[in-house]
């Protein structure tokens, strides 16, 4: 008697657990480098670029959610003193842990902080390899539903990504190493739909 009570409790609580809802997200990001980085005397900065930018969102409950950003590769142009030298793809998978502030009105702030990577997918012209980095993400927006809305949005969100992935150059241009700080922020406009 008691196992069949405790078992019965533990499906209860796994139903209990699994009772968010997901949310997706389709978006379109600018993704603009802060940071620029010294290669000798000259300045090495990557480019901006936009990207399409879907992500899915689990709600815990009301306040509390998890969100794993998924964009198709994204290609910087790399400058030297303001010349492209080479190309460099990459897809940036990004986690956060986000806080929304729900409210009488219907736009939801929310704030999240979390990890992102620098998945390096191609390299074109002086750069011969670059190196996968880690780093911390923050996150910053809100999401407006319409009156007429029942499960649709639309969202607004700016990212920090600390990122500077190693550059290895080719060997006719140095062979050095260097970080290419990139440190993008990201600004995010787009369309919800919470199941």
């Amino acid at each position: 008697m008691l196992k069949q009570i405790a078992i019965i409790s533990l499906l209860g609580m796994s139903a209990s657990a699994m009772a968010g809802q997901f949310q997706v997200k389709v978006g379109a990001s600018l993704l603009s480098p802060t940071e620029d980085s010294n290669l000798g005397a000259s300045i090495v900065k990557a480019d901006n670029e936009f990207a399409f930018t879907p992500s899915v969102e689990y709600f815990f409950n009301d306040n509390f959610s998890a969100e794993l950003l998924l964009a198709t590769p994204i290609r910087h142009d790399v400058l030297l003193d303001g010349n492209s030298v080479a190309t460099i793809k990459h897809l940036p998978p990004t986690v956060t842990l986000k806080y929304h502030l729900k409210n009488s009105t219907r736009f939801t702030p929310y704030i999240g902080v979390g990890g992102t990577a620098f998945i390096a997918w191609d390299e074109e012209g002086v750069a011969k390899d670059v190196k996968e980095e880690f780093g911390v993400a923050g996150q910053l927006g809100f999401n407006y539903q319409p009156a007429d809305a029942k499960n649709w949005g639309v969202f607004f969100d700016v990212r920090y990504a600390d990122l500077s992935p190693k550059v290895t150059l080719t060997p006719a241009a140095g062979g050095q190493k260097f970080d290419l700080d990139i440190d993008p922020l990201v600004y995010t406009i787009g369309y919800s739909y919470k199941f």
